[in-house]
């Protein structure tokens, strides 16, 4: 008698779940209470890629032009083309952050831009997550827990730094776009305590 295959189940697919998703409703609640003086949003899974390459070489030149997004050379600046924001994190390492799906694709243009060039390139999109805070109390809010000066005029449209947040490490973007505010991506184990502070900190403008 022959023998049966045995039957393999395939297993169940277990739907993403964002670091901040259980507290999506208590940011919605503090950006209606707010009346428009702050907004506070997750922006979940958005593509992260840590690349490190020599700024004066070759690789460089290329990778921008494979990724259409020229790689800031100023400290702590932000260059942003379409979808997609590089962001200045040392003389020869960037944060490139992407719509949600892109990671390999983009992984895979900057390689083979760079050829034989050196680079390394990581994805560390599971790493952190995205806080956006925005609205004309933005910065005032930003500011009861962060040592940089957020003044237009030292940190406007187009800047980033690593910096803390609450005693919490950071990277704080200035969106190019004043009424876009600020992106705060931090780890995703420190997520939720962020949060806390942030909506603790918010409770005089709600």
């Amino acid at each position: 008698m022959a023998e049966t295959a045995p039957t393999v189940l395939a297993a169940p697919t277990v739907p993403l779940r964002s670091p901040l998703s259980h507290v999506a409703g208590r940011l919605a609640a503090a950006t209606r209470t707010s009346g428009g003086a702050i907004r506070l949003a997750e922006l979940p899974f958005l593509a992260q890629l840590n690349v490190r390459l020599d700024a004066k070489g070759a690789a460089a030149e290329a990778v921008g032009l494979a990724l259409d997004l020229q790689l800031p050379l100023q400290p702590n600046t932000v260059v942003r083309a379409g979808e997609s924001t590089a962001l200045w994190l040392g003389p020869d390492e960037w944060l490139l952050v992407a719509p949600p799906g892109s990671e390999r694709d983009l992984e895979s243009r900057i390689r083979e831009a760079a050829g034989t060039e050196p680079v390394a390139v990581v994805d560390v999109s599971a790493q952190r997550t995205t806080l956006l805070v925005s609205g004309p109390r933005a910065r005032d809010l930003l500011s009861h827990g962060c040592s940089l000066d957020l003044h237009p005029r030292a940190f406007g449209p187009g800047r980033c730094a690593q910096t803390t947040l609450g005693r919490t490490q950071v990277v704080l973007v200035a969106r190019d776009d004043p009424r876009a505010g600020f992106w705060v991506l931090v780890r995703s184990t420190f997520a939720g305590y962020l949060t806390d502070w942030l909506l603790d900190a918010a409770t005089e403008y709600i």
